[in-house]
Protein backbone atom coordinates (compact mmCIF):
# COMPACT_ATOMS: atom_id res chain seq x y z
CA UNK A 1 0.00 0.00 0.00
CA UNK A 2 2.69 2.31 0.75
CA UNK A 3 4.22 1.62 -2.88
CA UNK A 4 1.01 2.29 -4.21
CA UNK A 5 0.59 5.38 -1.97
CA UNK A 6 3.70 7.07 -3.42
CA UNK A 7 3.42 6.17 -7.08
CA UNK A 8 -0.27 7.86 -6.71
CA UNK A 9 1.65 10.72 -5.25
CA UNK A 10 3.90 10.98 -7.99
CA UNK A 11 1.42 10.64 -10.27
CA UNK A 12 -0.78 13.46 -8.94
CA UNK A 13 2.33 15.65 -8.61
CA UNK A 14 3.29 15.14 -12.32
CA UNK A 15 -0.04 15.58 -13.91
CA UNK A 16 -0.71 19.14 -11.93
CA UNK A 17 3.16 20.26 -12.70
CA UNK A 18 1.64 20.08 -16.67
CA UNK A 19 -1.53 21.63 -16.08
CA UNK A 20 -3.32 18.36 -16.96
CA UNK A 21 -6.10 16.15 -15.55
CA UNK A 22 -7.55 13.03 -14.85
CA UNK A 23 -8.51 12.36 -18.36
CA UNK A 24 -4.61 13.26 -19.83
CA UNK A 25 -3.58 10.25 -17.93
CA UNK A 26 -2.84 7.25 -20.10
CA UNK A 27 -5.70 4.54 -20.52
CA UNK A 28 -3.36 2.04 -18.52
CA UNK A 29 -3.21 4.52 -15.66
CA UNK A 30 -6.61 5.13 -15.77
CA UNK A 31 -7.38 1.35 -15.51
CA UNK A 32 -5.36 0.65 -12.55
CA UNK A 33 -6.28 3.06 -10.82
CA UNK A 34 -10.05 2.40 -11.45
CA UNK A 35 -9.13 -1.32 -9.98
CA UNK A 36 -7.74 -0.32 -7.24
CA UNK A 37 -11.24 1.91 -6.55
CA UNK A 38 -12.44 -1.19 -6.92
CA UNK A 39 -10.59 -3.61 -5.24
CA UNK A 40 -10.34 -1.44 -2.00
CA UNK A 41 -14.25 -0.76 -1.91
CA UNK A 42 -15.34 -4.51 -2.59
CA UNK A 43 -12.24 -5.19 0.74
CA UNK A 44 -13.88 -2.53 2.88
CA UNK A 45 -17.34 -3.81 1.93
CA UNK A 46 -16.25 -7.45 3.04
CA UNK A 47 -14.51 -6.11 6.32
CA UNK A 48 -17.27 -3.98 7.48
CA UNK A 49 -19.58 -6.82 6.96
CA UNK A 50 -17.66 -8.80 9.93
CA UNK A 51 -18.30 -5.83 12.23
CA UNK A 52 -21.80 -7.04 12.82
CA UNK A 53 -23.21 -9.36 15.04
CA UNK A 54 -25.46 -12.36 13.62
CA UNK A 55 -29.02 -10.17 15.50
CA UNK A 56 -27.88 -6.78 12.93
CA UNK A 57 -26.19 -5.22 16.09
CA UNK A 58 -22.69 -3.30 15.85
CA UNK A 59 -19.67 -5.40 17.43
CA UNK A 60 -17.18 -3.05 19.04
CA UNK A 61 -15.27 -5.48 20.05
CA UNK A 62 -14.22 -6.64 16.06
CA UNK A 63 -12.94 -3.30 15.58
CA UNK A 64 -9.62 -4.48 17.02
CA UNK A 65 -9.69 -7.86 15.56
CA UNK A 66 -7.62 -7.07 12.56
CA UNK A 67 -5.75 -4.54 14.64
CA UNK A 68 -4.15 -3.26 10.93
CA UNK A 69 -4.09 0.92 9.99
CA UNK A 70 -6.02 1.60 6.95
CA UNK A 71 -2.85 3.97 4.71
CA UNK A 72 -4.37 7.38 4.28
CA UNK A 73 -3.56 9.42 1.04
CA UNK A 74 -2.80 13.21 2.08
CA UNK A 75 -3.37 14.27 -1.18
CA UNK A 76 -7.06 13.38 -0.61
CA UNK A 77 -7.00 15.91 2.60
CA UNK A 78 -4.68 18.29 1.05
CA UNK A 79 -6.79 21.28 2.03
CA UNK A 80 -7.24 20.40 5.79
CA UNK A 81 -3.16 19.83 6.03
CA UNK A 82 -2.26 23.00 4.56
CA UNK A 83 -5.25 24.48 6.62
CA UNK A 84 -3.42 23.08 9.79
CA UNK A 85 -0.17 24.52 8.68
CA UNK A 86 -0.86 27.72 7.99
CA UNK A 87 -1.61 28.16 11.77
CA UNK A 88 1.80 26.73 13.38
CA UNK A 89 5.40 28.23 12.71
CA UNK A 90 8.87 26.33 13.20
CA UNK A 91 9.64 25.44 16.76
CA UNK A 92 5.71 25.82 18.32
CA UNK A 93 4.26 23.77 21.14
CA UNK A 94 1.54 21.12 19.22
CA UNK A 95 0.13 20.32 22.58
CA UNK A 96 -2.97 22.09 22.14
CA UNK A 97 -3.25 22.13 18.20
CA UNK A 98 -5.87 20.09 17.36
CA UNK A 99 -5.01 17.61 14.55
CA UNK A 100 -7.11 16.32 11.71
CA UNK A 101 -9.37 13.32 12.69
CA UNK A 102 -8.07 10.89 9.44
CA UNK A 103 -4.43 11.03 10.60
CA UNK A 104 -5.51 9.54 13.92
CA UNK A 105 -4.80 5.85 14.37
CA UNK A 106 -7.36 3.64 15.75
CA UNK A 107 -6.72 3.31 19.44
CA UNK A 108 -5.22 5.32 22.79
CA UNK A 109 -2.34 6.03 23.52
CA UNK A 110 -2.77 4.55 26.55
CA UNK A 111 -3.18 0.99 24.46
CA UNK A 112 0.02 1.76 22.19
CA UNK A 113 2.45 1.82 25.68
CA UNK A 114 0.41 -2.05 26.15
CA UNK A 115 2.92 -2.85 23.07
CA UNK A 116 6.17 -2.47 24.72
CA UNK A 117 4.93 -6.09 26.02
CA UNK A 118 4.24 -7.69 22.59
CA UNK A 119 7.04 -10.35 23.63
CA UNK A 120 6.18 -10.60 27.18
CA UNK A 121 8.44 -14.07 27.53
CA UNK A 122 10.86 -11.62 26.93
CA UNK A 123 10.13 -9.58 29.54
CA UNK A 124 9.46 -12.08 32.36
CA UNK A 125 12.43 -13.85 30.92
CA UNK A 126 14.93 -11.35 32.76
CA UNK A 127 13.43 -12.82 35.82
CA UNK A 128 14.90 -16.44 34.72
CA UNK A 129 18.68 -15.76 34.30
CA UNK A 130 20.79 -16.64 36.95
CA UNK A 131 23.68 -14.21 36.72
CA UNK A 132 23.45 -9.92 36.82
CA UNK A 133 25.48 -9.86 33.35
CA UNK A 134 22.35 -12.17 32.04
CA UNK A 135 19.61 -10.26 33.24
CA UNK A 136 21.16 -6.83 32.15
CA UNK A 137 21.80 -8.25 28.45
CA UNK A 138 17.74 -9.31 28.33
CA UNK A 139 17.20 -6.22 29.77
CA UNK A 140 18.63 -4.47 26.81
CA UNK A 141 17.08 -7.03 24.32
CA UNK A 142 13.70 -6.65 25.41
CA UNK A 143 13.81 -3.03 25.40
CA UNK A 144 14.83 -3.51 21.79
CA UNK A 145 12.67 -5.33 20.54
CA UNK A 146 9.68 -3.39 22.19
CA UNK A 147 9.17 -0.26 19.83
CA UNK A 148 8.39 -2.20 16.31
CA UNK A 149 4.65 -3.39 17.51
CA UNK A 150 3.61 -0.26 18.30
CA UNK A 151 3.57 0.97 14.81
CA UNK A 152 0.56 -0.48 13.23
CA UNK A 153 1.27 0.90 10.04
CA UNK A 154 4.03 2.00 7.62
CA UNK A 155 2.47 5.52 7.65
CA UNK A 156 2.77 7.44 10.59
CA UNK A 157 -0.41 7.93 12.66
CA UNK A 158 -1.20 9.40 15.77
CA UNK A 159 -3.02 7.74 18.54
CA UNK A 160 -5.46 9.60 20.44
CA UNK A 161 -4.87 11.99 23.16
CA UNK A 162 -5.86 10.07 26.47
CA UNK A 163 -8.83 11.58 28.45
CA UNK A 164 -7.42 12.89 32.03
CA UNK A 165 -8.89 9.71 34.05
CA UNK A 166 -9.12 7.48 31.58
CA UNK A 167 -7.38 4.17 31.79
CA UNK A 168 -6.79 0.60 30.01
CA UNK A 169 -6.44 -2.68 31.23
CA UNK A 170 -4.94 -5.93 29.81
CA UNK A 171 -3.06 -8.97 29.58
CA UNK A 172 -0.87 -11.47 27.82
CA UNK A 173 -0.53 -15.38 27.87
CA UNK A 174 3.12 -16.25 28.41
CA UNK A 175 3.96 -18.79 25.56
CA UNK A 176 4.90 -21.81 27.05
CA UNK A 177 3.20 -20.96 30.72
CA UNK A 178 -0.25 -20.53 29.15
CA UNK A 179 -0.98 -24.62 30.06
CA UNK A 180 -0.39 -24.64 33.88
CA UNK A 181 -3.91 -24.01 34.74
CA UNK A 182 -3.75 -26.49 37.32
CA UNK A 183 -0.82 -24.31 39.26
CA UNK A 184 -2.95 -20.78 38.38
CA UNK A 185 -4.42 -19.05 40.91
CA UNK A 186 -6.19 -15.62 40.28
CA UNK A 187 -4.06 -12.26 41.43
CA UNK A 188 -7.46 -10.40 42.94
CA UNK A 189 -5.04 -8.20 44.48
CA UNK A 190 -3.42 -7.70 41.09
CA UNK A 191 -3.79 -4.27 38.71
CA UNK A 192 -6.16 -6.57 36.55
CA UNK A 193 -8.22 -8.71 38.92
CA UNK A 194 -9.43 -11.23 36.76
CA UNK A 195 -5.78 -12.34 35.49
CA UNK A 196 -4.09 -15.36 36.95
CA UNK A 197 -0.45 -15.69 38.73
CA UNK A 198 1.16 -16.90 35.45
CA UNK A 199 -0.23 -14.16 33.13
CA UNK A 200 1.70 -10.54 32.80
CA UNK A 201 -1.33 -8.09 33.37
CA UNK A 202 -1.15 -4.64 32.42
CA UNK A 203 -3.05 -1.47 33.31
CA UNK A 204 -2.45 2.35 32.33
CA UNK A 205 -4.37 5.51 33.43
CA UNK A 206 -4.13 9.32 32.22
CA UNK A 207 -2.97 11.34 35.56
CA UNK A 208 -2.76 14.96 33.82
CA UNK A 209 -4.05 16.68 31.09
CA UNK A 210 -1.55 19.71 31.35
CA UNK A 211 1.23 18.87 31.23
CA UNK A 212 -0.21 15.30 29.28
CA UNK A 213 1.23 12.67 31.38
CA UNK A 214 0.79 8.83 31.17
CA UNK A 215 1.36 6.23 33.57
CA UNK A 216 1.75 2.22 33.41
CA UNK A 217 2.41 -0.55 35.24
CA UNK A 218 3.03 -4.35 34.34
CA UNK A 219 3.54 -7.01 36.28
CA UNK A 220 4.10 -11.36 36.63
CA UNK A 221 3.63 -12.41 39.73
CA UNK A 222 5.15 -15.84 39.81
CA UNK A 223 8.07 -14.13 38.00
CA UNK A 224 8.14 -11.73 40.89
CA UNK A 225 8.53 -9.21 37.96
CA UNK A 226 7.18 -5.50 37.70
CA UNK A 227 7.44 -2.38 35.65
CA UNK A 228 6.03 0.82 36.26
CA UNK A 229 6.32 4.07 33.93
CA UNK A 230 5.35 7.41 33.14
CA UNK A 231 5.99 9.01 30.22
CA UNK A 232 4.74 12.99 29.05
CA UNK A 233 5.24 14.65 25.43
CA UNK A 234 6.33 17.41 24.28
CA UNK A 235 5.43 17.93 20.23
CA UNK A 236 6.81 21.06 18.03
CA UNK A 237 6.79 21.61 14.41
CA UNK A 238 10.06 21.51 13.05
CA UNK A 239 8.64 22.28 9.24
CA UNK A 240 8.11 19.31 6.98
CA UNK A 241 8.20 17.21 10.12
CA UNK A 242 6.69 16.62 13.82
CA UNK A 243 8.55 16.13 16.94
CA UNK A 244 7.86 14.65 20.23
CA UNK A 245 10.08 14.73 23.25
CA UNK A 246 9.68 11.71 25.67
CA UNK A 247 10.14 12.83 29.08
CA UNK A 248 9.79 10.24 32.29
CA UNK A 249 11.35 6.97 32.98
CA UNK A 250 10.39 3.27 33.23
CA UNK A 251 11.68 1.36 36.75
CA UNK A 252 11.73 -2.40 36.19
CA UNK A 253 12.05 -4.49 39.42
CA UNK A 254 13.37 -7.65 39.54
CA UNK A 255 12.10 -8.54 43.05
CA UNK A 256 14.13 -12.45 43.23
CA UNK A 257 17.54 -10.13 43.32
CA UNK A 258 15.97 -6.63 44.78
CA UNK A 259 17.35 -4.85 41.42
CA UNK A 260 15.66 -2.24 39.70
CA UNK A 261 16.63 -1.20 35.84
CA UNK A 262 15.75 2.50 35.17
CA UNK A 263 15.35 2.84 31.46
CA UNK A 264 14.29 6.36 29.49
CA UNK A 265 12.28 6.33 26.54
CA UNK A 266 13.63 7.99 22.50
CA UNK A 267 11.80 10.76 20.94
CA UNK A 268 9.70 10.29 17.81
CA UNK A 269 9.80 12.25 14.80
CA UNK A 270 6.69 12.47 11.82
CA UNK A 271 8.74 13.04 8.56
CA UNK A 272 7.34 13.99 5.32
CA UNK A 273 4.07 15.19 6.28
CA UNK A 274 3.28 16.87 3.42
CA UNK A 275 3.51 13.49 1.27
CA UNK A 276 3.39 10.17 2.60
CA UNK A 277 4.13 10.34 6.28
CA UNK A 278 6.03 7.78 8.41
CA UNK A 279 7.97 7.50 11.86
CA UNK A 280 11.59 7.15 13.32
CA UNK A 281 12.83 7.13 16.98
CA UNK A 282 15.93 9.36 17.42
CA UNK A 283 18.17 10.13 20.31
CA UNK A 284 19.98 8.59 23.15
CA UNK A 285 18.38 6.67 26.16
CA UNK A 286 20.27 4.76 29.01
CA UNK A 287 19.60 1.96 31.05
CA UNK A 288 21.21 1.45 34.26
CA UNK A 289 20.85 -0.94 37.47
CA UNK A 290 22.09 1.08 40.06
CA UNK A 291 23.29 -2.16 42.68
CA UNK A 292 25.02 -3.99 40.09
CA UNK A 293 26.81 -1.50 38.27
CA UNK A 294 25.56 -2.28 34.84
CA UNK A 295 24.28 0.16 32.08
CA UNK A 296 23.84 0.76 28.17
CA UNK A 297 23.60 3.38 26.23
CA UNK A 298 21.57 3.29 23.20
CA UNK A 299 21.43 5.64 20.28
CA UNK A 300 18.43 5.88 18.21
CA UNK A 301 20.16 7.23 15.24
CA UNK A 302 17.74 9.46 12.60
CA UNK A 303 18.32 9.31 9.03
CA UNK A 304 20.34 11.59 7.31
CA UNK A 305 18.81 14.51 5.07
CA UNK A 306 21.41 12.37 2.30
CA UNK A 307 21.91 8.67 1.84
CA UNK A 308 21.67 6.57 4.82
CA UNK A 309 19.78 4.24 6.32
CA UNK A 310 16.18 4.54 8.02
CA UNK A 311 15.52 3.23 11.96
CA UNK A 312 19.33 2.38 12.81
CA UNK A 313 20.27 1.87 16.46
CA UNK A 314 23.77 1.68 18.10
CA UNK A 315 24.05 0.19 21.75
CA UNK A 316 26.43 -0.20 24.24
CA UNK A 317 26.51 -2.40 27.26
CA UNK A 318 28.53 -2.10 29.50
CA UNK A 319 30.26 -4.05 32.93
CA UNK A 320 30.82 -1.99 36.83
CA UNK A 321 33.19 0.34 36.39
CA UNK A 322 34.11 -0.36 32.68
CA UNK A 323 35.15 2.11 30.06
CA UNK A 324 34.79 -0.16 27.02
CA UNK A 325 31.61 -2.15 26.13
CA UNK A 326 31.65 -5.70 26.63
CA UNK A 327 28.94 -5.84 24.06
CA UNK A 328 27.95 -3.78 21.38
CA UNK A 329 24.56 -4.45 19.46
CA UNK A 330 24.01 -2.55 16.08
CA UNK A 331 20.91 -2.91 13.29
CA UNK A 332 17.44 -1.44 13.28
CA UNK A 333 14.99 -1.61 15.87
CA UNK A 334 12.15 -2.71 13.74
CA UNK A 335 14.76 -5.34 12.12
CA UNK A 336 17.48 -7.54 12.51
CA UNK A 337 20.12 -6.82 15.29
CA UNK A 338 23.91 -7.68 15.37
CA UNK A 339 25.32 -8.66 18.39
CA UNK A 340 29.10 -8.22 18.54
CA UNK A 341 30.97 -9.34 22.04
CA UNK A 342 34.16 -8.18 23.38
CA UNK A 343 36.10 -11.15 22.32
CA UNK A 344 35.33 -10.53 18.55
CA UNK A 345 32.55 -12.88 18.45
CA UNK A 346 29.52 -12.07 15.93
CA UNK A 347 25.88 -13.59 16.58
CA UNK A 348 22.19 -12.18 15.72
CA UNK A 349 21.05 -10.64 18.69
CA UNK A 350 17.46 -10.24 17.62
CA UNK A 351 15.09 -9.89 14.74
CA UNK A 352 12.02 -8.58 15.35
CA UNK A 353 10.51 -9.30 12.29
CA UNK A 354 10.98 -13.45 12.83
CA UNK A 355 9.39 -12.96 16.04
CA UNK A 356 5.56 -13.73 17.27
CA UNK A 357 3.69 -10.84 18.62
CA UNK A 358 1.86 -11.84 21.07
CA UNK A 359 -2.24 -10.58 21.25
CA UNK A 360 -2.95 -9.00 24.11
CA UNK A 361 -6.52 -9.73 25.32
CA UNK A 362 -8.70 -6.92 26.88
CA UNK A 363 -12.18 -7.46 28.23
CA UNK A 364 -15.30 -6.94 26.13
CA UNK A 365 -16.69 -3.47 25.98
CA UNK A 366 -19.82 -4.30 27.51
CA UNK A 367 -17.59 -5.36 30.81
CA UNK A 368 -15.87 -2.50 30.91
CA UNK A 369 -16.02 0.74 32.44
CA UNK A 370 -17.25 4.03 31.38
CA UNK A 371 -13.49 5.60 31.75
CA UNK A 372 -11.80 2.44 29.75
CA UNK A 373 -9.90 3.30 26.77
CA UNK A 374 -11.97 1.28 24.31
CA UNK A 375 -15.34 2.07 25.41
CA UNK A 376 -14.63 5.81 26.44
CA UNK A 377 -13.36 6.54 22.19
CA UNK A 378 -15.70 3.43 20.69
CA UNK A 379 -17.42 6.09 18.29
CA UNK A 380 -14.32 7.30 16.88
CA UNK A 381 -12.80 4.52 16.70
CA UNK A 382 -15.97 3.01 14.74
CA UNK A 383 -16.27 6.23 12.66
CA UNK A 384 -12.30 5.72 11.57
CA UNK A 385 -12.82 2.14 10.36
CA UNK A 386 -16.06 2.78 8.27
CA UNK A 387 -14.53 5.83 7.06
CA UNK A 388 -16.80 8.04 7.92
CA UNK A 389 -14.48 11.14 9.18
CA UNK A 390 -17.39 13.09 9.91
CA UNK A 391 -18.71 10.72 12.51
CA UNK A 392 -15.21 10.12 13.91
CA UNK A 393 -14.79 13.77 14.40
CA UNK A 394 -18.27 14.62 15.86
CA UNK A 395 -17.45 11.61 18.89
CA UNK A 396 -14.08 13.41 19.00
CA UNK A 397 -15.22 16.84 19.92
CA UNK A 398 -17.93 15.85 22.33
CA UNK A 399 -15.43 13.62 24.62
CA UNK A 400 -13.12 17.14 24.29
CA UNK A 401 -15.54 19.20 25.13
CA UNK A 402 -17.00 16.94 27.70
CA UNK A 403 -13.37 17.15 29.49
CA UNK A 404 -13.09 21.26 29.29
CA UNK A 405 -16.38 21.75 30.85
CA UNK A 406 -15.53 18.79 33.58
CA UNK A 407 -12.19 20.60 34.05
CA UNK A 408 -14.09 24.01 34.49
CA UNK A 409 -16.01 23.23 37.06
CA UNK A 410 -13.14 22.00 38.83
CA UNK A 411 -11.60 24.86 38.47
CA UNK A 412 -14.91 26.72 39.92
CA UNK A 413 -15.34 24.91 42.82
CA UNK A 414 -11.06 24.34 43.76
CA UNK A 415 -11.53 20.52 43.30
CA UNK A 416 -7.28 18.93 42.35
CA UNK A 417 -7.54 15.97 40.36
CA UNK A 418 -7.42 12.76 41.81
CA UNK A 419 -5.61 10.08 40.23
CA UNK A 420 -6.82 6.45 41.34
CA UNK A 421 -4.38 4.11 40.57
CA UNK A 422 -0.87 6.22 41.03
CA UNK A 423 0.46 8.50 42.83
CA UNK A 424 3.59 10.56 43.21
CA UNK A 425 7.07 9.76 43.98
CA UNK A 426 8.82 13.05 44.72
CA UNK A 427 8.69 15.98 42.37
CA UNK A 428 8.55 14.44 38.95
CA UNK A 429 7.89 10.88 39.48
CA UNK A 430 4.79 8.53 39.53
CA UNK A 431 4.25 4.82 40.71
CA UNK A 432 1.68 2.42 41.06
CA UNK A 433 -0.39 2.61 44.41
CA UNK A 434 -0.79 -0.98 44.90
CA UNK A 435 3.03 -2.34 43.20
CA UNK A 436 3.73 -6.55 43.57
CA UNK A 437 6.70 -5.70 45.91
CA UNK A 438 4.82 -4.28 48.28
CA UNK A 439 2.00 -6.94 48.25
CA UNK A 440 4.36 -9.35 48.52
CA UNK A 441 6.23 -7.70 51.73
CA UNK A 442 2.80 -7.75 53.03
CA UNK A 443 1.89 -11.13 52.32
CA UNK A 444 5.05 -12.25 54.15
CA UNK A 445 4.90 -10.04 57.20
CA UNK A 446 1.32 -11.62 57.44
CA UNK A 447 2.66 -15.09 57.25
CA UNK A 448 5.41 -14.39 59.42
CA UNK A 449 3.14 -13.31 62.33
Amino acid sequence: MLRILSSKWTSFSRRDSVGGSFEDASEEEQNAEAKEVKENSSEATTSQKSLFKPDGTFDYDALYDDGEEMNISIDSHGSVVSHLLSQVKIGMDLTKVALPTFILERRSLLEMYADYFAHPDMFVRIADLPTEKERMVQVVQWYLCSYHAGRKSCIAKKPYNPILGEIFQCYWDIPGLENRSSESLPVTDGPVPWCNNEQLSFVAEQISHHPPISAFYAEHYNKKISITAHVWTKSKFLGLSIGVHNIGKGVIDVLSYDEQYVVTFPNGYGRSILTVPWIELGGTVTITCDKTGYRSVIEFLTKPFYGGKKHRINSEVFSPNDKKPFLTITGEWNGAMEARWQDGKKEQFANVNSLAIIKKKVRPLELQSENESRKMWKEVTAGLRLNNVEQATNAKTSLEQKQRLEAQQRKDMGIEWETKLFHRDGQDGWVYIHPLSQRLNSNNVIKNN
